[in-house]
């Protein structure tokens, strides 16, 4: 009985045993986005260690499982590897959605470096990490000039505007990691407030070619990125430390940045600079010291379908402007001007005195997406900024620790976007914008306010859309609406206003009359319209033809409208004019690419007509203040072209020797005046020749030709002023373009690697390598001192 009942038993557990192992599990892989089968993706069973391969159709059948856990991971080309658990207690049928097109639809790792493409069809160039890091000491405006076509307006050394073909300020949007910079960026005495040490890429978009971002970007769209996201387990991170001569100072910035492979992830970046008085090669530019901080923070989640992040951002920059640039009356100005060298220059100092400026600006960010299948992305993004401007002027007694300009800038911008990507050959995309922006500008200043207080509203709708026709050729299309109020509180005085024929044009506009001054409220509406339309056409596997059509309307901004006074910083009276109405740009623009492994060439051509474009002028006058005697300078309107050609081009002799050339050549006229433009970039080619030892732990050193032309084409804004001390008028010479230069730069560099995970880079170059002397047509400050001289500069970059 006993062995009958054990037999007994042995079957039973037996049977159980095998019925719990009668399991079929069915699966079926389909695109997340489209839901098209997923054919020929490797599933691993972790608990049978087998593989299987889906089917044509996207399925695959697992059987003779037993009740318990199944762990399936799931792999495929174009694909992030995907992995699923299961219990099991009967048959199964399961639909995985893979996310498959992942570099089409969102950002590519290519050595290590993000490669983003916003638009197809798009002049686009991008500054990669490896070539950021050069530039750790320096500014944006410096790092962008590595694209050809882009070049800067200066104040000085230190206030470096980026202007892309002719184009800078108001027409150019900068985009912090998705985030429009609003820091009172009318003027070419303000720099951009951007950490270049934040950046791990930046994308230079020539012409309005990314509506999503804005219908306002004539000249281009600059767009900053920090590090990727890895769905990886990873701590990493650099420290930079360089030191220059010229200005004896230093630079320091560090990072460090952690990901896990369930997409959490956090970054922290902050940086350091402090420069004494630069020199030119025979002098010392008095006052012209820089103190800069920043750092930044970054955190959140992200996978490929939900995430979301938070951002904060600070920086404060103490900038120096040269002492000689301010003067007493217009015989100073006019000697000034006309002498070889700067009026006061003084022994080296690290002190920042009047003039100068001081601006802080914070930046938060809070952005969530959700990709939904079978349709696409929807992001939401808030962001607030903050941006502080004072203005110091030399003034009697203790007055100069007090500001002659102070600003503060809030703005308020929600922005929602929704990307349809089901279908990856008919992409659309559209969304919504609503900024609110406040301007407070100080009136206990003691100074009569340049800019007045404002509130500003912008609501703005656009679409895009891209159809991949076939295999060679791709074409855009997009369409964007905004609205802008602006609503401004404006003291003018009442023999001025009357002197601009205001009291004729807009005596609505006046609330409160105090006699010799006018309390007015200018509110103006404005409804802008733009378009782009793009083709891309594939020669062969190497080349390519880009053609583009743009329409940006752009209105004036509040220094265009309002400005009624002496501006500290320019030096300089500025008035703008209440009449200046919305500008418009048709551009044209076409680009031929070839990339073999041994030479590259990339030309870009374009036209643009702008109809009552906006600039600023010398108005052939000067103003007399308790300060001294200024140039007046206006802001007015004509119909204006301008076109050019940029060519990059590089060219491998060997491979350990290259060349390459960046050449730009640019023409501007104001046809409603039949005079040229005003501020346009000279002719200027750039050749280099480099040489690459990857045995000499990546022994890399280049040697940089920059020749830049005399600019031929200019305004003639000379007028004669009175000179006192003389008790005549004299010449004042401010439209004669300085002459031709040359200048040769040298860069070396070495990696060493100092353990399996970390590496030291050591660089050292040499700008203006023979000290020449030579002052830049587009420097504001060429009037009264030369340029830098050499600076040598020496940079440890450690990598761990």
């Amino acid at each position: 009985m006993t062995r009958l009942f054990t037999g007994l038993l042995m079957a039973l557990t037996c049977f159980g045993y095998s019925q719990d192992c009668n399991y079929t599990f069915l699966g079926e892989l389909d695109d997340f986005h489209d839901g098209t089968p997923i054919v020929s993706a490797t599933i691993y069973i972790k608990e049978k260690d087998k593989y299987l391969v889906s089917d044509f159709d996207g399925k695959f059948k697992i059987e003779n499982l037993c009740s318990g856990p199944l762990t399936l991971t799931i792999s495929h080309v174009g694909c992030e590897t995907k992995t699923v658990s299961y219990t099991i207690n009967g048959d199964f049928f399961e639909k995985i959605l893979i996310e498959h097109h992942v570099e089409e639809l969102d950002e590519i790792s290519v050595s290590g470096n993000l490669t983003k493409k916003e638009t197809s069809t798009a002049q686009e160039s991008v500054i990669k990490a490896n070539t950021l890091k050069k530039y750790s000491s320096l500014n944006l405006g410096d790092a962008l000039k590595e694209v050809a076509g882009v070049s800067s307006i200066n104040t000085g050394n230190t206030i470096v505007k980026q202007m892309i073909n002719g184009m800078h300020s108001s027409r150019l949007l900068i985009l912090n990691n998705d985030v429009r910079l609003q820091d009172q960026e009318w003027g070419i005495e303000h720099a951009p407030n951007i950490d270049i040490n934040s950046a791990s890429q930046i994308s230079v978009i020539k012409g309005s070619g990314a509506l999503a971002y804005g219908g306002d970007a004539i000249g281009g769209v600059i767009v900053i990125n920090p590090d990727r996201t890895f769905l990886k387990d990873t701590l990493f991170g650099n420290t930079i430390l360089s030191g220059q001569s010229n200005g004896r100072g230093f630079s320091l910035s560090s990072s460090l940045n952690k990901f896990t492979k369930k997409g959490w992830f956090a970054s922290v970046q902050a940086s350091l600079k402090r420069y004494g008085d630069f020199e030119a090669p025979d002098y010392v530019l008095t006052n012209t010291g820089l103190d800069s901080k920043g750092f930044s923070l970054r955190g959140g989640k992200r996978t490929f379908e939900s995430g979301f992040e938070v951002y904060y951002s600070y920086i404060n920059n103490n900038i120096g402007i040269l002492r000689s640039a301010h003067t007493g009356n217009g015989g100073d100005l006019a000697n000034a001007i006309n002498a070889p060298r700067p009026f006061i220059i003084n022994d080296f100092s690290y002190n920042i005195n009047p003039p100068r400026q001081e601006v802080t600006h914070h930046l938060m960010k809070a952005e969530y997406f959700k990709r939904f299948k079978n349709f696409g992305k929807i992001d939401i993004q808030y962001d607030y900024q903050n941006n502080q401007r004072f203005e110091f002027d030399i003034r009697r007694g203790e007055r100069s620790s007090i500001p002659a300009v102070d600003l503060n800038l809030q703005t308020h911008t929600l922005l929602a976007d929704v990307i349809m990507d089901a279908n990856l050959d008919r992409k659309v995309k559209f969304g919504l914008m609503g900024r609110y922006q406040d301007n407070f500008a100080d009136p206990d200043t003691g100074v009569r306010r340049l800019i007045p207080d404002y509130d500003k509203y912008d609501f703005g709708t656009y679409l895009t859309t891209e159809w991949n026709l076939n295999e060679d050729v791709i074409v855009d299309f997009g369409v964007r609406y905004d609205f802008n109020r602006i609503d401004a509180k404006k003291f003018y005085i009442t023999s001025r206003w009357e002197e601009r024929g205001y009291d004729e044009d807009f005596a609505d506009l006046v609330i409160e009359d105090f006699g010799t001054q006018l309390l007015t409220n200018p509110v103006f509406n404005y409804h802008n319209f733009s378009a782009s339309a793009g083709l891309k056409y594939s020669l062969n596997a190497k080349s390519y033809l880009l053609g583009n059509y743009s329409l940006s309307s752009r209105p004036p901004n509040p220094s265009e409208l309002f400005s009624d006074g002496l501006h500290h910083a320019a030096a300089r009276f500025e008035f703008g004019d209440l009449r200046i109405s919305k500008e418009v740009s048709n551009r044209i623009s076409s680009t031929y690419s070839y990339n073999s492994s041994d030479f590259t060439l990339l030309v870009d051509a374009y036209f643009n007509f702008i109809k009552d474009f906006i600039y600023q002028r010398p108005s052939g006058e000067s103003e007399i203040t308790n300060r001294g005697e200024f140039v007046a300078w206006e802001f007015v309107q004509s119909n204006t072209q301008i076109f050019g050609v940029d060519v990059a081009a590089s060219y491998k002799l060997s491979d350990r020797i290259s060349l390459d050339n960046k050449t730009s050549f640019i023409k501007g006229y104001d046809q409603t005046d039949d005079i040229p433009l005003i501020d346009m970039p000279p002719f200027s080619t750039i050749n280099g020749i480099t040489y690459t030892n990857a045995d000499w732990n990546n022994f890399k050193i280049n040697l940089k030709s920059e020749w830049v032309f005399e600019q031929n084409e200019f305004p003639d804004f000379n007028f004669e002023i009175f000179d006192p001390t003389r008790n005549e008028d004299v010449l004042l010479d401010i439209s004669t373009p300085p002459s031709a230069y040359h200048l040769l730069h040298l860069y070396s560099e070495i990696t060493v690697n100092t353990s399996k995970k970390t590496n030291l880079n050591i660089a050292l170059s040499i700008n203006n390598l023979f000290d020449t002397n030579y002052r830049a047509y587009l420097n504001r400050l060429r009037y009264f001192a030369d340029d830098l001289g050499r600076n040598v500069m020496l940079q440890l970059q450690f990598n761990y």
